[in-house]
């Protein structure tokens, strides 16, 4: 795996590093998001004041109402796809149809934040150069970019021709249940469009704008064993075993010896065992209960898995459930159970491509050509669910630090700059013939 993305590393940059000058339209929509960085900025901060915490529904609308008149003024209807069922509000789809041969574009940022209406970390402040707030890069700041880049877009008129849609999920930071019912609208919308662009936050190594094409998949899984029980006085014998705490412990450093390979980790985050032993009904607590004379009967640990491709994940899952079937003293049966997770987005040509693409509005701009990021360095996301079908870039929204804390903090000028990356590339892919229909 670590040689395939070497590979695509290298050839993703071919895109010529001499600055060409931009187009007549390509410098109003330069000049338009220079000129309205006011505005961008109040939006931003209009959404950021608003919480809108995953399981706070009310709040999620609340913000899909700030987003959809900015969207209405630039031609787009709007479509909300509520998702009571999965016990999240739902998802903001918002398009604009174009010429019916234009490539179609799916842009992809989300509503919600981690940050839930008991937080502390509530309101917008803007220090110099630098933004804080809750949401302020990811990802409220992804749709500041977004509507600022349509915005010029428009006044540039190399919007009206291009069929965008924006899909905007309300439950990212903490995806509804089931998992498949929660991003099925989100799949049918990648299978319909020919190119994927995901803005949440911007990648920096040194200083440097990196260019997203792959994230690895997060897929929790749960071991349980049960083993004989009895007095403490028996274990190790060939009647008693070892029981079920000993079992669960080579089977965690089993996985820890022989599953390490490039691009796949395996945490163990939460582990219990005892007389008796469970996974609490919010799969994020573990208990157990005994004494110091019984042999532990159960134990439980959940943990996740994390791969760069569906076929290093699928092999990775057969490798855990061999070593949990294989015998262990005094084990009566073991099972590991593995949830839908976020899938990976493998670092493909098409998505290399796409990147070579945004090099050569780097070259335009006047910017350094970005480098592949390290898939090691970037968790998974919303994108990784249409990854299988469609070619997508990530990381068009602005840099931003401190993500998911009461640190988060945008730096305000990659604002401007993202915006404009990300109005030439749409405006150069919209312009382009759909090769077929999807």
């Amino acid at each position: 795996m670590r040689v395939m993305f070497g590979v695509l590393a290298g050839l993703a940059v071919v895109a010529s590093s001499a600055q060409a000058a931009p187009s007549q339209p390509e410098s109003v929509m330069i000049a338009t998001i220079d000129a309205e960085q006011a505005r961008t900025l109040k939006l931003l901060e209009t959404m950021v004041n608003q919480n809108s915490g995953s399981r706070n529904s009310d709040g999620v609308r609340k913000v899909r109402d700030i987003v959809i008149p900015e969207f209405a003024a630039l031609g787009f209807a709007a479509r909300w796809i509520p998702m009571e069922q999965t016990g999240r509000a739902g998802h903001l789809v918002l398009t604009h149809k174009g010429r019916k041969d234009a490539k179609k574009l799916l842009l992809i940022g989300h509503l919600d934040t981690v940050f839930e209406p008991d937080s502390p970390f509530q309101r917008f402040v803007l220090e110099g150069d630098k933004a804080k707030g809750p949401g302020v890069g990811d990802d409220k700041g992804g749709i500041a970019v977004i509507v600022a880049a349509l915005r010029a877009m428009q006044a540039a008129g190399t919007l009206k021709g291009a069929n965008i849609e924006v899909f905007l999920t309300g439950d990212e930071e903490e995806a509804g249940h089931p998992v498949k019912v929660a991003r099925a609208d989100l799949v049918a919308a990648a299978k319909a469009a020919h190119v994927a662009l995901d803005f949440e936050g911007l990648s920096r190594e040194d200083g440097k704008d990196m260019g997203s094409i792959a994230r690895r998949s997060s897929q929790s899984w749960t071991l349980t064993v049960d083993a004989e029980s009895g007095h403490s006085s028996g274990v190790w014998s060939e009647r008693a075993g070892d029981g079920a705490i000993y079992a669960a412990a080579r089977m965690v450093t089993a996985l820890r010896d022989e599953l390490p390979e490039p691009y796949l980790t395996l945490n163990v985050g939460l582990i219990a065992g005892g007389a008796e032993a469970e996974v609490g009904d919010d799969n994020a607590h573990v208990s157990a209960s005994g004494k110091t004379n019984i042999i532990a009967g159960k134990a439980v640990a959940r943990g996740d898995l994390r791969t760069l491709s569906p076929e290093q994940n699928a092999a990775a899952m057969r490798k855990m459930e061999a070593i949990v079937a294989r015998k262990f003293p005094g084990v009566t049966s073991a099972r590991i159970e593995f949830s839908e997770g976020y899938p990976p987005m493998a670092p493909t040509d098409g998505n290399k491509a796409l990147l070579a693409r945004l090099n050569a509005v780097n070259a335009t701009l006047g910017l350094p050509q970005m480098q592949p990021l390290d898939p090691m360095k970037r968790g998974a996301g919303d994108i990784s669910f249409v990854a299988a079908h469609i070619d997508g870039l990530v990381g068009l929204g602005p840099h931003s630090t401190g993500d998911h804390s009461p640190a988060e903090m945008v730096d305000v000028p990659s604002l401007w700059t993202q915006a404009k990356r990300a109005a030439l590339l749409m405006s150069r892919l919209a312009a382009e013939k759909a090769l077929a229909s999807r």
